[in-house]
């Protein structure tokens, strides 16, 4: 029974690592699929973006010759277009061979900006895909999309011919596909199943493969890996356990005191009116402070405290503490606001509408200068039901801001499910803000987005003046980051408001003289004249 034991259970342990592996593999093909066609439309709708921007949009030889510069210097696009609103080709560049003249819907009162569809022309299993861009007086910008673009057949060898790859598009108009799967019985229910879609496109990759054909993976490693297993799988398990365990408990147990001791003090970093210079609060940032003064940041704890629920402990010292430190300031202050940062866990359950009503009700702090951040890069569990907390914290007054827009899992659907009232623009976007037209265009429409939904709009982590130039011009009034200053204790955070008030009223001051002075230099040549 000892030398069978560990036999059975490292072929137990090959097959299951045969699955996963092929599981995983699966899943990246279809991630990789995704990735490519989430590229392909991006960077069309980007083009026909840019030559609506720049009056190219009629089929006059000039615009012509622009639609053929686009199409050789994006080696994805097969050819640009104009439709009428009945969606009849107009003009194409290059001129082409189509089976149909009619190749878009009818243009549609408050129709999408945005059009994507299949034609009927295929290469190695893709077809070519057309994407339109609404100019608004009843015409339309299209580009065909190369179907090399898309075809590929990535994967690695020992499964490929056991497989069956699928790209859609709105769940059952067909873009790609290729192949095809046999099992070793003959039923078509053995097999491994990959669904991955798009968060940001009505795209869908499905993955099929013979489940048996994993097992062609580790073939060649199962007689190795059953005689090392038979002598060293004890040994290895026993120390394993030590080392992961021990050190384990030991920082769950330093942690827990840290905790318990109030170790996790708030920082403070200002969120500034970059139209005036006025001061408009702050978000709150969690720091630990250790005994002997040393301050570690956030990144090298919080993964820990959320995966062990410490987070929930710590953000209710943090809000608690932050009433107390700002209240002064705040009490006098009504139109200051401050960010409080919550993540998923804290939507699961009431304790967090308890958790803000105990820090805040009876404190200088009302519930109208607060707000709580909610990151969409964690995906939420029931949205219906963080949808309800988020409702009934916006009945008290509190207003709800989604961080890290663009970069995580929610997408619109956080846009449109949680009714959140402002937006933060992530650093990501801002770094490259002015150097790259996606960028750009990206927090241009977020800006366009946020203005027709009513919500507020704020730009994360501006470091540079040029920085600041280019949010204006794209409507953004409201930004924080390391150009005003880096996240400070309550001492420092105070000084810094009462200074930028100061600083804000002297320039007013400034200029009401000023005014005064040439409404009187006026007069006096005037008078003079």
């Amino acid at each position: 029974m000892l030398a069978t034991a560990p036999l059975v259970a490292t072929t137990v342990i090959l097959n299951d690592y045969a699955v996963s592996h092929t599981q995983f593999e699966m899943e990246a093909i279809g991630e990789r699929y995704i990735a490519r066609a989430e590229e392909a439309i991006t960077e069309t709708v980007v083009t026909l973006q840019q030559l609506d921007r720049d009056g190219v949009k009629t089929c006059s030889v000039e615009d012509r010759l622009n639609f053929m510069d686009e199409v050789q210097a994006k080696g994805m696009i097969n050819a640009i277009g104009l439709v009428d609103a009945s969606g009849r080709r107009m003009c194409i560049v290059p001129d082409m061979e189509m089976a149909e003249t009619v190749i878009l819907p009818a243009a549609r009162p408050n129709g999408p900006l945005v059009g994507i569809g299949m034609l009927d022309q295929e290469y190695r299993g893709a077809r070519s895909a057309i994407v339109s861009w609404d100019l608004g007086n009843s015409t339309r910008l299209y580009a065909i999309i190369a179907p090399a673009a898309i075809a590929g057949d990535p994967g690695p060898e020992y499964f490929r011919s056991f497989r069956r790859a699928e790209l859609t598009l709105g769940g059952n108009l067909r873009w790609f596909s290729i192949g095809g799967f046999t099992t070793s019985s003959g039923n078509p229910d053995e097999t491994l199943l990959a669904n991955v879609k798009s968060t940001h496109y009505p795209l869908e990759a499905r993955i099929a493969v013979a489940s048996d054909a994993a097992g062609k993976l580790v073939e060649p490693l199962k007689l190795v890996a059953v005689l090392a297993s038979a002598a060293l799988a004890v040994l290895f398990v026993a120390i394993g356990i030590w080392i992961s365990w021990r050190p384990e408990n030991e920082a769950d147990e330093e942690f827990s005191k840290a905790v318990k001791n109030g170790e996790f003090i708030p920082f403070y970093q200002p969120v500034m009116d970059i139209e005036n210079g006025s001061l408009r609060g702050c978000e709150v940032l969690m720091r630990w402070q250790r005994p002997n003064g040393d301050i570690i940041s956030p990144g090298q704890f919080m993964a820990f405290a959320e995966a062990n629920g410490h987070i929930f402990e710590m953000t209710r010292q943090l809000m608690v503490r932050t009433a107390v430190e700002i209240g002064d300031l705040y009490e006098t202050r009504p139109d200051l606001k401050v960010s409080i940062n919550l993540f998923a866990g804290h939507f699961k359950d009431r304790q967090v509408v308890t958790d803000l009503k105990a820090a805040f009700e009876n404190s200088k702090v009302s519930f109208q200068q607060v707000v709580v951040e909610v990151t969409e890069r964690y995906p939420m569990d029931d949205m219906d039901f963080a949808r309800k907390i988020i409702s009934e914290l916006q009945a008290l007054g509190i207003r709800v801001a989604l961080d890290d827009v663009g970069t995580g899992h929610g997408g619109m659907a956080y846009l449109q499910k949680l009714g959140v009232d402002i937006i933060k623009i992530d650093k990501m976007f801002i770094d490259s803000l002015g150097s790259d037209d996606s960028s750009t265009t990206i927090v241009d429409s977020m800006v366009e987005l946020a203005d027709n939904l009513g919500m507020g709009i704020i730009a994360e982590g501006v470091e540079e003046e040029e920085q600041i130039d280019r949010l204006l011009e794209l409507g953004v009034t409201a930004a924080q980051g390391y150009y005003f200053a880096k996240p400070m204790n309550a001492a420092d955070y105070i000084a810094f408001a009462e200074e930028v008030e100061r600083r804000v009223a002297a320039d007013n001051d400034q200029a009401e003289e000023f005014s005064s002075m040439e409404m009187g230099g006026f007069g006096g040549e005037e008078e003079a004249a």
